[in-house]
């Protein structure tokens, strides 16, 4: 039983993937070819609303053929026209989904920043590369010892992405870890959080020096599951036993905008303070989330 369930639940996702990504990819052709710049920036608008219309019919599956709850603490006030960095920790693929489940149709589209080899992921990758997701070639420091001149490829990658986002509503998505929490990750890395790894600066200092004041603001999600950090098919088997996601909106400081991250050292130390200063928060409610417990703030994530 559960074998067909999971089966079921598969062909349907992937029915509604094939029955989206199709349409995606004729209007990002057509967009290619235009002359004009403002029809392509209205290329975006049809872009952007098929790819909300296939987040809601997976939320509603999500709905339908899973009892988990996610129970969502909210301080922010969020528009579906402005321009958003979202900060978040990272422990399962799951986790965008549960993102997606969050905001979607409440906040403009988010759009991550992708390896390049997910470029070649059927269908997914034409998908990505349609909806203008920036693909990163992520050197090693090896690579880059033998060639220095790869360090600056994934920053005006950034920029260049970055560039086009300043032109329409977008929420931009980072997971600031750089990876997925596991236990052996986190032994690894010892103190100081006791629920996250540390955070990696660079991605984050990037994206507000190209962005600029464009930003209206920072999401800083939050997201918890208390029976265990759970896999796509734990969701398909509904063996997630509830997902609790805090979501607090921060203002971007001043001095975080004037800085020169890559060339200045001070200004580096500055802004890694700064970013260890957050996680700290995170850090603790994450242990809130964990620990449980009524909240009279918290609301059922609806499609």
């Amino acid at each position: 039983m559960l074998t067909l369930r999971i089966i079921l639940l598969s062909l349907l996702i992937a029915s509604s993937t094939v029955l989206h990504v199709m349409p995606l990819f004729a209007v990002a052709l057509i967009k290619a070819l235009l002359p004009s710049k403002r029809l392509r920036l209205a290329c975006n608008t049809l872009l952007t609303g098929i790819a909300e219309s296939w987040i809601a019919v997976n939320s509603r599956l999500w709905d339908r053929y899973t009892r988990t709850p996610v129970t969502v603490r909210e301080e922010a006030t969020l528009v579906r026209d402005g321009h958003y960095l979202v900060l978040a920790n990272h422990q399962s693929w799951v986790d965008i989904v549960v993102l997606q489940k969050v905001f979607n149709r409440r906040i403009p589209f988010m759009r991550f920043f992708l390896k390049s080899q997910l470029f070649w992921v059927p269908l997914l990758g034409l998908a990505w590369w349609a909806l203008d997701f920036p693909f990163m070639s992520r050197h090693t420091p090896k690579q880059i010892a033998k060639r220095p001149e790869l360090a600056g490829r994934d920053i005006e990658a950034t920029r260049r992405a970055c560039e086009k986002f300043r032109e329409i509503p977008v929420s931009i998505m980072n997971f600031v870890e750089g990876t997925r929490f596991t236990a052996a990750k986190h032994a690894k890395q010892g103190e100081p959080y006791r629920h996250l790894l540390k955070p990696k600066s660079g991605g984050v200092a990037f994206v507000l020096d190209a962005m600029g004041e464009g930003l209206d603001a920072i999401l800083d999600v939050t997201i918890a599951y208390p029976g265990g950090s759970p896999t796509l098919l734990d969701l398909l088997a509904d063996r997630i036993p509830e997902v609790r996601v805090r979501v607090r909106q921060r203002e971007i400081p001043e001095h975080i905008l004037r800085g020169d991250y890559q060339n200045d050292r001070a200004f580096r130390a500055q802004f890694q303070q700064w970013m260890n200063g957050l996680w700290q928060e995170k850090d603790a409610d994450m242990a809130a989330l964990l620990a449980g417990g009524k909240d009279d703030r918290a609301t059922q994530a609806s499609t």
